[in-house]
C-alpha cells in the first residue's frame, strides 16, 4: 500500500526447465549451480565427485577466471564433509589452485575427458552411492536436433576444447549436450545411484549491453559462437523424466544470469562463482541439513549483492540431508594467533571478533578486531591474546564503507549531451564522503544515458527488461538534474548500507537445522488500472512475487514465528530507486510475534511507470530480543534522519545505528555490543507492465 513500492527489473540466466524438461527430464545443467556436492547416504555408500571448471578456452575467446578457484573450494569443502580426496576428480584449467586438496584426480575439461569421466563414474557407482558433478564455466544454446526441446534449442556446456558451430556436424564443436547430460543421468538414477548436479553457468545470454561492469557472465550468446537461428525445428521427440534419486540446485533463476566477482584485491585477489562461494560457506557450517535449507542459507548470503541473482533448486533430494556433519560452529579455529578464517568465510576488515577457549559455549576471553585479511587467514589487532584463546566468533561487522562506484559511462558512444550537473552531483558527494568514485570493486556502476544518471548492477547492464529498467535521476518539482541525481544517490547509499549492516549482523551465526525462524508465504490480489486509478482487487491465491506483478495488484504476506523465541518483525519496501519504505508494524502497533504467531501484511502496487519493468524487494527483518528489552521496531532505519535517536531504545538498535551512520572517526571506534539475533529475509518483486496484464480473476 504505497507508491514507492515497485518498479522494473531483472536479468538473463539459464533455464534449466529445458534442460530437465521440467528440471526433471534430464539433467542438463546449465544453471544448476552448485547443488551438488553434498547428499544424505548409508554410512556404508561411497561418495564420488566429477568437478569441472573450464577458465581457459582453447579456441574461444571468452576466457573466465573464477572456475579454476570455484574447483579448488568445490573439492576442499567436499573433503571437509567426509568425501575421500581419491573419489574426486578434478578436470580443471587451472591444476594449481591454492584449494585443491592432495589425492584429488586431475586432468584437463576436454570434451573427451569429461565423457570418459562420465562414464568411468557409471562404471563404479554402487546402488545408494551418491554421485556429484559440478561445472564451473560458459553454457549457451544450440539448435535442438534431435526433437526433445520444445523450444527448439538445446542447452549446452563448453569444455575447454569447445570451438564454434560447424556446418558439417550441425552442432557446437565440442559442446557438451543436455542430450549427453540426460542419457548419462537417467543411467545412473535407474541404477539407484543418487545424482546431485552442480553447475555454475547459464546458457542465455539475452543479448543485454553490458557497460564497465565488476562481474563476469557465465554465459556465452549462441551468435558469438556462430550458431546459425534459421535451421529448421527437429520433429519432436519427448524425452522420458528422470526418475530416481537426484537434486539439482542453480545458481539462479531461469531468466537471470550467473556471475563471477573478485574477492580481494593486489596479488591476492581471486575470482569465485556468486553461488559457488555463498554455497560453500553454508556448507562448512551445516550441522546437519538438508539441500534445501543449505540452498535457503546461501541465497541468505547472496543479500549484499547487486546484481540480481538468486538461486533456485529442485529434485527429491532437495529434502535428503546433506551428507557430512560439518563444523557445527560458527567459530573459527586460532592457530599461533592468526584466524583460520577470510575473505572465502565472508570476513572484513574493521569486523570485531570476539575470542573463546572452546569451539561452543562459554564466556568470551577478549575481543579483537581484523586488521588484515587473505583468502583464508584473519589477522588480529590485539598485540597479545589470551593463552587459552583458541576459537573466534563474529561479535560485531565492520561498519560498510561508502557507496563505491565504478568509472563512470555513458551508454552510447556517440552521446554528446551535457552531464556537467550530474558531475557536480557525483564531486559534491564524494567530498562528504558518501561516495568513493572509480572504486575498483563497485557496488554500482554509473551510466550517462539520454542527459540523465541511471545506475545499473555490477553486471553494469542497462535496462536488463526494457527501456526504464534500471534506476535513473528523475527531477521532481522544484528540482534540478544535480538535486535529482544527488537524491538518487543518496538513497542507493542509505539502501545500500542498510541492507549490508542487517545482512552482516545476520551472517556467520552457522546454520539453523530447522531453518529460518520466520515463515513467510505470499498471495496476490489481481488488480487493474482504471481511469480513476485502480479497481478493486480480486480473490488472493498463492504467488511468488518474483515471477511478476502488476500495477494495482495487491500483495499480501503472511509472516509466522517457526522459533523458540519471540521475535520482533519489521517489513520494508525497497523500490527501484532505492526508496525505502516501512510497511509493518503500522501505527506504533507491536510487532512482536510469539512462537507460532502470524501477521498478515498487505500492500497494494502503484507503479511510476506502468509500461516499464522494475526490480524491487521486501526486507523482512526478525530481531529475538533480550530477556525483557523493549519491542524493536526498526522502521526508523528507512530514513536517515531518526538513526541517531535510535540509540537509547535498546542496545541491539544503538548498534544497529552506530554501524548504519557514516563514520565521523569516533561513532564506532571500540564500539563492541554484543550483536544480537538478527535474521534478514529478502524477497525479489518483479513489476510488469500493465500493458502484459491479462484481465483479473
Amino acid at each position: 500500500m504505497t507508491s514507492a513500492v515497485m518498479q522494473p527489473a531483472r536479468a538473463c540466466g539459464p533455464d534449466f526447465s529445458r534442460y530437465l524438461g521440467r528440471m526433471t527430464q534430464f539433467f542438463s545443467p546449465l544453471m544448476l549451480v552448485l547443488c551438488g556436492a553434498v547428499l544424505g547416504t548409508p554410512a556404508r555408500a561411497d561418495m564420488h565427485a566429477l568437478l569441472v571448471g573450464v577458465g581457459d578456452y582453447q579456441y574461444l575467446d571468452a576466457d573466465l577466471q573464477g572456475p579454476g578457484y570455484d574447483v579448488g573450494l568445490m573439492a576442499q569443502t567436499l573433503v571437509a564433509r567426509g568425501m575421500a580426496p581419491g573419489q574426486i576428480t578434478a578436470l580443471t584449467t587451472m591444476p594449481d589452485a591454492p584449494d585443491l586438496p592432495a589425492g584429488v584426480v586431475l586432468g584437463q575439461p576436454t570434451k573427451a575427458a569429461i565423457m570418459a569421466a562420465m562414464q568411468g563414474l557409471s562404471a563404479k557407482a554402487k546402488p545408494d552411492d551418491t554421485v556429484v558433478f559440478y561445472f564451473s564455466g560458459h553454457g549457451s544454446q544450440s539448435p535442438d536436433t534431435s526433437g526433445d526441446e520444445q523450444g527448439g534449442a538445446d542447452e549446452i556446456l563448453l569444455p575447454m576444447d569447445a570451438a564454434g558451430w560447424k556446418g558439417a556436424i550441425a552442432a557446437v564443436e565440442n559442446a557438451l549436450l543436455d542430450d549427453e547430460l540426460n542419457a548419462w543421468a537417467a543411467g545412473l538414477t535407474a541404477a539407484g545411484v543418487k545424482l546431485i548436479g552442480v553447475i555454475d553457468a547459464c546458457h542465455s545470454g539475452t543479448g543485454f549491453r553490458s557497460t564497465a561492469g565488476a562481474g563476469h557472465a557465465r554465459v556465452l550468446p549462441p551468435e558469438v559462437l556462430g550458431v546459425p537461428d534459421d535451421l529448421p525445428a527437429a520433429a519432436p521427440h519427448p524425452v522420458p523424466e528422470l526418475g530416481g534419486a537426484f537434486a539439482f540446485l542453480y545458481s539462479s533463476q531461469s531468466d537471470q544470469r550467473s556471475f563471477e566477482y573478485p574477492l580481494g584485491e593486489g596479488q591476492a585477489q581471486r575470482w569465485h562463482g556468486a553461488f559457488t562461494l555463498a554455497l560453500t560457506q553454508v556448507l562448512r557450517e551445516a550441522p546437519g541439513a538438508s539441500w534445501g535449507q543449505v540452498l535457503a542459507a546461501a541465497r541468505d548470503r547472496m543479500t549484499q549483492g547487486s546484481a540480481r541473482q538468486e538461486p533456485d533448486g529442485e529434485g527429491p533430494l532437495l529434502d535428503a540431508p546433506v551428507f557430512g556433519t560439518g563444523s557445527g560452529t560458527s567459530r573459527f579455529a586460532l592457530r599461533a594467533g592468526q584466524v583460520q578464517a577470510g575473505l572465502l568465510q565472508g570476513l572484513t576488515v574493521g569486523s570485531t571478533l570476539a575470542l573463546y577457549d572452546s569451539p561452543a559455549g562459554g564466556a568470551a576471553l577478549a575481543s579483537a578486531r581484523i586488521t588484515k585479511l587473505t583468502a583464508g587467514t584473519a589477522e588480529l589487532d590485539a598485540p597479545a591474546l589470551p593463552e587459552a584463546a583458541a576459537w573466534a566468533e563474529m561479535q560485531s561487522p565492520a561498519p560498510p564503507p561508502p557507496l563505491h562506484l565504478a568509472p563512470v559511462t555513458r551508454a552510447e558512444a556517440s552521446d554528446a549531451q551535457d552531464y556537467t550537473a550530474i558531475e557536480a552531483a557525483l564531486t559534491t558527494l564524494r567530498d562528504e564522503g558518501l561516495v568513493v568514485l572509480n572504486a575498483p570493486t563497485p557496488d554500482l556502476v554509473p551510466i550517462f544515458t539520454a542527459g540523465t544518471l541511471a545506475l545499473a548492477g555490477l553486471d553494469g547492464v542497462l535496462d536488463p527488461q526494457g527501456q526504464g529498467a534500471t534506476p535513473r535521476a528523475v527531477m521532481r518539482a522544484g528540482e534540478d538534474m544535480t538535486a535529482a541525481a544527488m537524491r538518487l544517490l543518496e538513497n542507493a547509499a542509505h539502501a545500500t548500507r542498510m541492507r549490508a549492516v542487517l545482512a552482516g549482523l545476520g551472517a556467520g551465526r552457522g546454520l539453523s537445522v530447522g531453518g529460518p525462524p520466520l515463515a513467510v508465504e505470499f498471495e496476490r490480489k489481481a488488480g487493474a488500472q482504471t481511469a480513476d486509478g485502480c479497481a478493486r482487487a480480486g480473490k488472493a491465491s498463492p504467488n511468488d512475487p518474483a515471477q511478476g506483478v502488476h500495477g494495482c495488484d495487491e500483495l499480501w504476506l503472511t509472516v509466522t514465528n517457526r522459533s523458540g523465541r519471540v521475535q520482533d518483525v519489521t517489513v520494508f519496501y525497497l523500490a527501484q530507486d532505492f526508496t525505502l519504505t516501512p510497511l509493518w508494524p503500522r501505527r506504533n502497533l507491536s510487532n512482536r510475534l510469539a512462537l507460532g504467531e502470524s501477521a498478515r501484511i498487505g500492500m497494494r502496487i502503484e507503479a511510476s511507470d506502468p509500461m516499464s519493468f522494475a526490480a524491487e524487494e521486501i526486507l523482512i527483518v526478525a530481531l529475538s530480543p533480550e530477556v525483557d528489552e523493549p519491542r524493536a521496531d526498526l522502521s526508523a532505519l528507512a530514513t536517515p534522519d531518526r538513526l541517531r535517536a535510535m540509540g537509547a531504545e535498546g542496545h541491539a538498535l544503538s548498534l544497529i545505528a552506530g554501524l548504519m551512520t557514516p563514520e565521523d572517526g569516533t561513532q564506532t571506534r571500540g564500539f563492541t555490543l554484543k550483536r544480537p539475533e538478527l535474521t534478514l529475509l529478502r524477497q525479489p518483486v518483479l513489476v510488469r507492465p500493465n500493458a502484459s496484464l491479462s484481465a483479473p480473476p
